[in-house]
């Protein structure tokens, strides 16, 4: 029987040394790539307004540390973890935006970097806490595109990055251990994971080359396609006085803009019989209609663009078309999305980040609190509401005394928890003035019916 402690396959990344080939095309390899992704993301409208709308949501998200259970013990835990991620150099949702940049790369390296909290002392060590314990004094960002090389072990699994990074350029390696990888997906156990924006490159590349042969397009048409007339001897002569005045006057011609800085200066000089011999006019299009609708499409990429994150509901109504129901359905489909977006980064953080800091803490616990999340989409109160009354009213659950449900409904109203010693009070009806008006007006109002009713049927009885 073979050993069943020893790994006999690996994982079948195509990589050769330290550099990964998953990437079938070459552009979108390596450093190369990061570059490609990073144009992506800070010059495509579409592009920056998903990912813009992604981060926003997702850090706009309450986070929390959950016990491991009601111990005084792993209660203490949860709110040092919570300490820990509020008392770093750079703030938590600072540190989310680094993190979230795997998004458009696939992958991001954070080094965690440790301090001894012994409370406000000058330097990078500064702390609010003076409780001697070790803490994060930041996770720092590694960008990807000064990633040098990977480091394999020989059963494929990352040992750590090596970086060249400016300003000095050298070389330097983190290890695995003391890192944090944030990928997108896992396929074959590869660092880089892959990139949100890799199917929208296709539609991105050709989106980018019709807006830019558009724009000279509308350039032309507004300001004419110049012709220059000049004498033909320049034409048929070769030597080097003839040569240059041509390639002069050809600058001049394909260098013609319509700019704050245009103007030409042209000799006059005329032939024998009177007529120019320089001559320059713009020829104008008699049809401003093209036989394409580049307006067409360019929409359609920059759907396909969308669709590929699930955020087409942005362009629900840019063409005058969709609905309310449409947009609805389509954004539910997108913050789903985000939730597992959410839900991987509490993964990395709660296998490697927690577990670490409670080692070299020497905490000894039976199990770790976790980093978790609030919802992204923001509860209906109207649609709560109703939902609490109608089970309650079936039995389902009992509302009156339940400070669970109560404090969980508060929560969702962004209401503060139910006070802890808060005796319920049974409250008598009081009776008002206006009640008593109001249930006076509805006897007599009875009487007067019935009254009228007996008188209609010849009872003249009260």
């Amino acid at each position: 029987m073979a050993n069943m402690y020893v790994e006999h396959g690996i994982s079948g990344l195509n990589r050769f040394g330290g550099f990964v080939y998953e990437e079938w095309l070459k552009e979108l390899q390596g450093k190369r790539g990061a570059l490609i992704y990073r144009e992506m993301r800070d010059n495509d409208a579409i592009i920056g307004a998903f990912l813009y709308a992604i981060e926003m949501l997702i850090r706009r998200v309450n986070w929390k540390v959950n016990p491991a259970s009601d111990s005084p013990e792993d209660i203490d835990a949860s709110k040092f973890i919570d300490s820990c991620l509020h008392d770093m150099s750079i703030s938590w949702g600072d540190t989310l935006s680094e993190i979230l940049t795997f998004l458009p790369y696939g992958w991001s390296w954070m080094e965690i970097c440790y301090k001894k909290r012994n409370g406000d002392v000058p330097g990078i060590h500064n702390s609010r806490y003076d409780d001697g314990r070790i803490g994060w004094r930041k996770w720092g960002i590694r960008a990807q595109e000064t990633l040098n090389q990977w480091r394999f072990n020989d059963d494929g699994t990352v040992m750590g990055m090596e970086q060249s990074a400016p300003p000095d350029y050298k070389l330097r390696y983190m290890p695995k251990d003391k890192c944090l990888l944030f990928r997108t997906k896992s396929n074959k156990d590869n660092p880089e994971g892959r990139s949100m924006l890799r199917n929208a490159y296709r539609s991105w590349y050709f989106k980018k080359n019709i807006e830019e042969i558009e724009a000279i397009g509308i350039e032309r048409d507004l300001a004419g396609f110049p012709i220059m007339w000049i004498p033909p001897e320049i034409f048929e002569q070769a030597n080097e006085t003839a040569v240059a005045t041509y390639n002069k006057y050809k600058k001049i011609v394909t260098n013609i803009k319509r700019d704050e800085q245009e103007g030409l200066l042209m000799p006059l000089v005329y032939d024998e019989k009177g007529n120019k011999l320089y001559n320059i006019e713009m020829l104008s299009s008699g049809n401003t209609r093209r036989q394409f609708d580049t307006n067409l499409t360019i929409q359609r990429y920059e759907q396909r663009i969308a669709m590929t994150v699930m955020a087409d509901f942005l362009l629900i109504g840019h063409e005058k078309t969709g609905s309310y129901a449409l947009s609805s359905n389509k954004s539910t489909l997108f913050q789903a999305s985000l939730e597992t977006i959410l839900q991987s980064i509490c993964d990395v953080i709660n296998t490697k980040a927690i577990p670490d800091l409670f080692r070299i803490n020497s905490f000894n616990l039976v199990e770790l609190p976790k980093l978790g999340h609030d919802q992204i989409e923001k509860t209906d109160l109207e649609a709560l509401g109703n939902f609490v009354q109608k089970v309650v009213g079936v039995g389902a659950i009992q509302a009156k005394g339940d400070i669970e449900l109560e404090n969980y409904i508060r929560r969702t109203a962004n209401f503060p928890n139910r006070p802890e010693n808060l005796e319920m009070i049974e409250e008598e009806p009081v009776e008002t003035d206006e009640m008593k008006k109001s249930f006076l007006e509805a006897v007599n109002e009875l009487r007067s019916s019935l009254k009228k009713e007996g008188e209609n049927n010849g009872n003249k009885n009260d």
